[in-house]
């Protein structure tokens, strides 16, 4: 595989990852956002299907970002390839636990309505405690672990000038603001979502101007020929 092939490759699995993980919030929210979410979502089952479907195209996403970026991170330095692949599985790991606490929800959920919907039961107090696994998965654990590959990988590519030195910079300074974001939720702040949104909405720009360079113009003239250990 050449570094154009694998430019490419990285380009659309990063827009991939991004943009089905924001489907998955548009689609989700309205059901789990609310107070009698149980009850939604056995309703909208199929809605949240699709948005399980639409994390898990995330999840594979960001697992194959790490495995085609591998290579070439490699040779820039084994250790920040090992840090990236090790960050990225992490995250992909939080996030699957995640998404399978909303699998378990809407199971829950259809057993819920089928009892006539109790006020108060140990359904509910199942319900949140599922509904908050995948909230504290997705939300501090799994994106610090995404925020400390994000400095990595835009530290190497700022260090081998495999794109220009501002959309690394970029990266970094994107990658603090989403880390800080999740330092503050870990150490036990109440961030509005608001306020969740604007440090993380840096990355999500960078991310996408990212992609976009790379379908565009690629890496930099790249100093190590054929990225080895790609199937050809």
């Amino acid at each position: 595989m050449t570094h154009r092939t694998a430019a490419r490759l990285v380009a659309v699995l990063f827009i991939t990852a991004t943009v089905s993980f924001t489907l998955s919030v548009v689609l989700l929210e309205p059901v789990v956002g609310t107070s009698d979410f149980l009850t939604q979502a056995a309703v909208n089952e199929g809605r949240v299907r699709l948005g399980v479907l639409l994390e898990l195209a995330n999840h594979v996403s960001v697992v194959g970002i790490s495995v085609v970026m591998y290579p070439l991170l490699r040779r820039i330095s084994e250790r920040l390839a090992l840090g990236y692949i090790a960050a990225r599985s992490i995250e992909a790991v939080l996030f699957v636990i995640g998404t399978m606490h909303l699998l378990a929800l809407l199971s829950l959920s259809h057993d819920y309505v089928a009892v006539g919907s109790p006020s108060s039961s140990y359904f509910q107090t199942l319900g949140d405690m599922l509904l908050a696994g995948h909230d504290w998965d997705d939300a501090p654990l799994a994106f610090t672990a995404f925020g400390i590959s994000a400095l990595i990988l835009n530290y190497a590519l700022y260090q081998a000038r495999l794109v220009p030195r501002w959309l690394s910079v970029f990266g970094l300074v994107a990658a603090a603001s989403i880390l800080a974001a999740r330092g503050l939720l870990l150490a036990g702040a109440e961030l509005s979502s608001g306020v969740v949104m604007t440090l993380d909405s840096p990355i999500m720009l960078q991310e996408m101007v990212f992609a976009v360079w790379l379908l565009a113009r690629g890496f930099e003239p790249d100093p190590f020929g054929e990225i080895e250990g790609s199937g050809g």
